[in-house]
């Protein structure tokens, strides 16, 4: 068997419900909240008003620095670390300009785009029930004391 037919009988046998699937290895890197967050910044996707705001669905290219300022509470070890791991999985492009001092951007890849459709949702998502959840949170923690 040819390895491109190798490739395509796996990708037909890929269930994320077995434990052995290595869609489960990649489940676990992009539910993570500095994903979803890296990858709604690299999408044009931040907050109005903040420094840096992008018109949503405007995706650019992006300085390490610009990143980190956009992610408050992110550590520059856990920053660095998902942006290698992203770049290593083809969802983003890490570009150096020969600047002094050297400038490095980081960009989405098509693949990294269309994982950022996705991500917007959650996001959305999580900003839009986040006092629902709160209020359910108080409600079981006041039936639960």
């Amino acid at each position: 068997m040819k390895a491109a037919q190798k490739r395509a009988q796996a990708k037909v046998e890929y269930d994320a419900f077995l434990a052995g699937c290595p869609s489960r290895q990649l489940l676990d890197r992009i539910s993570d909240k500095w994903v979803v967050l890296i990858l709604c910044a690299l999408g044009g996707d931040t907050s109005p008003g903040r420094p840096g705001a992008a018109h949503a669905d405007a995706p650019k290219a992006m300085r390490y620095s610009e990143i980190s300022r956009l992610l408050a509470g992110v550590s520059q070890k856990m920053l660095t670390q998902t942006l290698r791991s992203l770049e290593h999985d083809g969802l983003l492009t890490r570009t150096v300009t020969p600047t002094v001092p050297v400038t490095v951007s980081y960009e989405l890849t098509d693949l990294g785009l269309s994982l950022h459709h996705m991500t917007r949702g959650l996001r959305n998502w999580a900003q839009t029930h986040m006092a629902e959840v709160l209020a359910n949170r108080e409600n079981h923690d006041a039936r639960t004391s």
